[in-house]
């Protein structure tokens, strides 16, 4: 029996990266997986590879940044599953620049996808979660704790994040009896956020040596949504391979 059997799992930016890892892998441990995303082609590409190993998945496109998307959104997962017992607000993008070159547009798009979404999707869905007796899980990064083997450019990036993680605690402990809601903090992973793939750059920084890959925290994510984290929330957990040491 698979650890997330009968439960359905809902993954925003669930089409590449972390997101399309964590689909996968929920798929294989049982759940029904919806995957939301803005890019159709690799929503039904994600969905059919599930489906290739019998998992059960559909996607759904939503810009979760829209408040109405988001609530038509949830209408319509109502309407073809009934309810949700795990979100993954996993949506998120990285844009650098120096403070004196920054344009207002980078700011607000980046708070906009890796804060308001997180905010929207929990806001709209939470009363669904409260009804299974579920749990959220957030997506945030060590830039969030601390931004030192990244550079000085991510502020935009580590702000959001850093909002990510407080909004997790607040709402860990303003539903502590109902819900269980906790953040994973990916160290550099390899996904699509970068633009520059030499990634050897980074493993000096890095006790383990070595970026992480999806599945690793993926894998974590799975441990986190699943019943043998029963007794966790408010966790704010780094998946680094030990750069948060640093």
């Amino acid at each position: 029996m698979g650890k997330l059997n009968g439960k359905i799992a809902l993954i925003t930016g669930g089409t590449s990266g972390i997101g399309e890892a964590s689909a996968k892998l929920f798929a294989e441990e049982g759940a029904t997986v919806i995957v939301v995303g803005r890019n159709v082609e690799k929503g039904n590409r994600v969905v059919d590879e599930i489906r290739e190993k019998n998992g059960e998945a559909m996607f759904f496109s939503c810009d979760v940044t829209e408040e109405q998307a988001v609530k038509e959104l949830k209408k319509q997962v109502l309407e073809v599953y009934g309810h949700v017992d795990i979100l993954f607000n996993n949506v998120g993008i990285l844009i650098t620049s120096a403070l004196e070159d920054i344009q207002l547009s980078d700011w607000n798009k980046t708070f906009d996808v890796n804060v308001k979404a997180t905010m929207l999707m929990t806001k709209e869905f939470i009363d669904l979660i409260i009804e299974r007796h579920g749990n959220v899980l957030n997506c945030a990064s060590i830039d969030g704790l601390d931004c030192n083997i990244r550079g000085t450019k991510n502020y935009m990036y580590s702000s959001s994040k850093a909002a990510t993680i407080h909004f997790t605690k607040y709402c860990a402990l303003n539903y502590s009896n109902k819900i269980r809601v906790n953040c994973i903090c990916p160290g550099v992973t390899d996904t699509p956020l970068w633009t520059n793939r030499d990634f050897s750059r980074f493993n000096s920084a890095i006790p383990m040596g070595r970026v992480g890959q999806t599945k690793e925290i993926a894998k974590v994510a799975l441990f986190l949504v699943s019943n043998d984290a029963s007794y966790v929330t408010g966790a704010v957990v780094p998946v680094d391979g030990g750069a948060a040491l640093m």
